[in-house]
């Protein structure tokens, strides 16, 4: 867990902040980007241009500074948790695990589930996934596991 001395915090989006969740996604995973497809710059920031969600996405802060992103979206029956990168300074140091058990707690309270897919090559983020709790429900689509919080 983050050290209680650490401020976690959500923020809406603003100015600036598509090209910095670009950067981030490049950062935290283009290497299984890479792994899987290749890094193509033009594609990746067509693909980034066409598919950011403004509408769900939140910056990630750690002590006022801006340290992740996270997507989320609640479909009324289960929360989706479509995209959580943090910059690797802050990875491996407990952040993201308050994130996440922050949003299963919501979730559980309001009876929902949440659910995720993650990519097959990120080994850390599915054995992170599994340790908090969440089962494999599937392969929905090639390189990715759907997983879900509490198990069905």
């Amino acid at each position: 867990m983050a050290r209680k001395s650490h401020k976690v915090a959500l923020r809406r989006l603003r100015s600036g902040d598509d090209e910095f969740c670009f950067q981030l996604h490049r950062s935290a995973l283009g290497e299984y980007v890479e792994a899987i497809w290749g890094w193509d710059e033009p594609a990746q920031r067509a693909h980034h241009e066409k598919n950011f969600d403004v509408e769900h996405t939140q910056i990630i802060t750690v002590d006022g500074h801006d340290a992740g992103a996270l997507t989320v979206e609640d479909t009324g029956t289960d929360v989706v948790l479509g995209r959580i990168e943090l910059d690797p300074v802050y990875q491996g140091r407990g952040f993201g695990g308050h994130i996440v058990l922050s949003l299963v707690t919501e979730a559980a309270s309001r009876g929902q589930a949440v659910v995720l897919e993650v990519l097959d090559v990120n080994k850390r983020a599915k054995i992170f996934y599994e340790r908090i709790g969440f089962v494999e429900t599937g392969r929905p689509r090639v390189h990715k596991i759907a997983m879900r919080y509490p198990p069905p």
